[in-house]
């Protein structure tokens, strides 16, 4: 058969034709939201409210059954120890009366030799704490131990000194207890009852008064507190499995002051002392029960304007790395196909127009970040909210804006 320049031609265009049609048929590239791969400091939190509270609170009661006269102070009053808080005028007591007020003194007695005894037991501990501070620092300075070893051994001894104040402090308050008890016996020696004197057992400023005004009250009942506000830690309850994860001296901010609206962008710091050793059970806002434990903070400082019982949301850092690879928990898509224990995560990376389904192992999450072990590079660009129309190879086209 000739070739003609005509059928040339005919076969060209037929040519062009079926490659348009094909190209015009070909499916349009999926519109995907994608975000790069960051790399940069990175830190796991667990956010909780809190509230402040004085370290050492002391709750003033009546001694004895009695008439107490009217309380004269008013809350935030400055006290010293041994001020006279409240006078009472005892009920006479009867025989049985009279052998339970001497048990009262026996029990207050030997309170006071055991806060004695836990006294020097606090100051033979800070001694030894200082000790071993002195010698790691003394082999840090020749490279014998890490700097770690050395602050473990300061906040140790930071630790030791609290315990010791606040042993001398209970101390002080088991002896003002005796006092007292021994007070409600000498006062029905005599005739009429002598007045019984209640003093204050630390010095600090009057925290709260349960009642003014004169009456009779029953030996035991509140009269006032006091404390010294300016000594606040901050008590943080948080679920059993996030207290797991929390240590003794990890990071801690503050924000959200409650009336600190001096510093309303001051955020505070602070470490975490102790977490309490027993949980409880607390019914959530949607009516759940779970499972929580208290978590001890010491601040590094108190603002200004922030007293007892102030309202403070909490992060607790529990991890950090200053230079961890991130990605998007929402770009992340875990594998149906192994079992939730063993499951792979995927991510779905942008390369030359397409998208390549990519195993990735995961690490820290902090919020909506997640640490990326391995399987990506900084600057990769991953889809994150992917579709469940999206295939590993599908032609990608990124959306604007």
């Amino acid at each position: 058969m000739q070739i003609t320049k005509a059928r040339i031609i005919i076969g060209v265009v037929g040519a062009a034709s079926v490659v348009a049609i094909a190209f015009a048929m070909r499916p349009k590239p999926l519109v995907v939201d994608s975000v790069p791969v960051a790399q940069g400091p990175l830190e796991s939190t667990v956010d909780a409210d809190g509230r402040t509270r004085v370290r050492e609170r002391y709750v003033i009661v009546a001694p004895v059954a009695g008439r107490v006269e009217r309380l004269n102070r008013v809350e935030g009053s400055l006290v010293r120890a041994g001020d006279v808080l409240a006078r009472l005028t005892p009920l006479p007591l009867d025989s049985t009366a009279l052998l339970q007020a001497q048990a009262r003194v026996e029990a207050a007695e030997a309170l006071a030799l055991q806060a004695t005894a836990q006294s020097r037991v606090a100051s033979a501990q800070l001694e030894q704490r200082m000790r071993e501070l002195s010698r790691a620092e003394r082999l840090s300075d020749v490279g014998g131990v890490a700097p770690r070893v050395v602050e473990e051994c300061r906040l140790a001894r930071l630790e030791a000194e609290e315990a010791l104040r606040s042993a001398q402090e209970r101390s002080r308050a088991a002896d003002a207890d005796a006092r007292q008890t021994r007070a409600v016996l000498i006062g029905q020696a005599g005739a009429e009852p002598a007045a019984v004197i209640v003093r204050a057992p630390a010095a600090g400023r009057v925290l709260r008064i349960s009642e003014r005004s004169e009456r009779v009250v029953a030996a035991g009942t509140p009269l006032m507190e006091v404390g010294d506000p300016a000594s606040l830690e901050v008590v943080v309850d948080v679920l059993s499995s996030d207290g797991a994860m929390i240590h003794p001296g990890d990071r801690v901010r503050l924000t959200e002051w409650s009336g600190d609206a001096a510093e309303p962008r001051s955020p505070s710091t602070g470490r975490v002392r102790d977490i309490e050793p027993a949980g409880f059970t607390k019914v959530s806002a949607l009516g759940v029960e779970e499972q929580r434990v208290n978590v001890i903070i010491d601040l590094d400082a108190v603002p200004r304007a922030v007293g007892d019982g102030f309202r403070v949301e909490v992060s607790i850092v529990v991890w950090s790395a200053p230079d961890a690879i991130v990605v998007p928990r929402s770009a992340l898509l875990q594998s149906s196909e192994r079992r939730a224990a063993t499951a792979e995560w995927n991510v779905f990376v942008i390369a030359s127009g397409r998208a390549e389904q990519r195993t990735v192992r995961i690490g820290h999450g902090a919020g909506a970040s997640a640490e990326v072990l391995d399987g990506l590079r900084p600057g990769e660009s991953v889809v994150v909210f992917p579709s469940d129309q999206l295939r590993a190879g599908d032609r990608v086209k990124v959306r604007k804006g």
